[in-house]
């Protein structure tokens, strides 16, 4: 019996996802036939798939009430992976507060709702007062970063210093107010410009490699055109801080462990790791960073066939 797999993906980010090649490769090397459908594509028969995995859906973003009623609808159809209640779950960066409340170490945050003040709420981030989502103490930052509760790729985020205040202001209103969307100040952590991020990346619960992200945003430079902000990439071995950080985000995610999870840390002032992003929905698994890895998947999404 032929088994049929969807590497799910976005028409514009076909070309882009380095890491669609490898998985195919790997996967049919097993046997398997392998499609690339795109997501929101009518035509796409998504019954005829043992399983659809989520890999590349990075436009989802302005139009993520489409997309979850989409994966509620995909998921009826076939299997996917992961799963719609991780993927309701993640798209949204409040899974922030979850986080924190489980204990894990999280980038001090102050959300911007809609129907919100926007500018009292900066007024009150940069003095430090109101109310924040932090473990440490957030005052003190000499520069920061607005950026959407749900976004993908760094669009329509951007850093800003101190003195940058009227320029923030109408980058915030224009979310908040113009565009109705909830938004996350956070203080910019400078440790990144040097260390970068680290990226953990688990497959089906368990560790499976770690690579450096090099520093994203650049001051003064415009918001994010494409799908997503241009990366540094290198392998790195994670140490055992960012590892014990890592599986704490892991553990406290409120869903069965999903078929692949990402973790992005940086560090704070103390030099401390904590998490900037839990990425459970279409992150980069950086393959040709990892010898190996690409097969790892491939092996979990043929077991979790088999188990049906």
């Amino acid at each position: 019996m032929t088994v049929r797999v969807a590497l799910v993906s976005a028409v514009e980010a076909l070309a882009l996802d380095e890491d669609l090649p490898p998985l195919v490769a790997a996967m049919q090397q097993m046997g398997v036939t392998v499609e690339t459908p795109c997501w929101d594509d009518p035509a796409v028969d998504w019954p005829g798939y043992d399983v659809a995995v989520l890999r590349s859906t990075w436009d989802y973003a302005e139009r993520v009430d489409e997309f979850v009623d989409w994966a509620q609808r995909c998921g009826q159809a076939t299997r996917l992976l992961n799963p719609v209640a991780i993927v309701r779950w993640n798209t949204d960066k409040h899974y922030l507060q979850h986080l924190q409340r489980h204990g894990v170490p999280v980038v001090p945050t102050r959300y911007v709702e809609p129907g919100s003040d926007p500018d009292a709420a900066l007024q009150q981030f940069l003095s430090g007062s109101g109310d924040w989502l932090s473990v440490g103490e957030p005052c003190g930052f000499k520069e920061f970063v607005i950026k959407p509760s749900i976004g993908a790729g760094s669009r329509d985020a951007a850093r800003y210093r101190r003195g940058d205040a009227i320029a923030a202001a109408e980058h915030l209103r224009r979310l908040v107010v113009a565009q109705g969307r909830s938004t996350m100040l956070q203080p910019y952590l400078e440790r990144v410009d040097e260390y970068g991020e680290t990226a953990v990346v688990y497959f089906g619960g368990a560790f499976s490699h770690a690579v450096r992200k090099g520093p994203l945003l650049k001051l003064g430079q415009g918001l994010v055109t494409g799908l997503f902000a241009p990366e540094e990439i290198t392998a790195r071995r994670a140490d055992a801080a960012e590892l014990e950080v890592a599986a704490k985000a892991h553990a406290a995610i409120p869903h069965a462990a999903p078929l692949y999870a990402r973790i992005d840390l940086i560090r704070d002032a103390e030099g401390r790791p904590v998490v900037l992003e839990l990425e459970l929905t279409e992150p980069s698994l950086f393959f040709n960073h990892a010898a190996g890895a690409a097969e790892r998947l491939a092996d979990l999404v043929l077991e979790q066939i088999r188990r049906e």
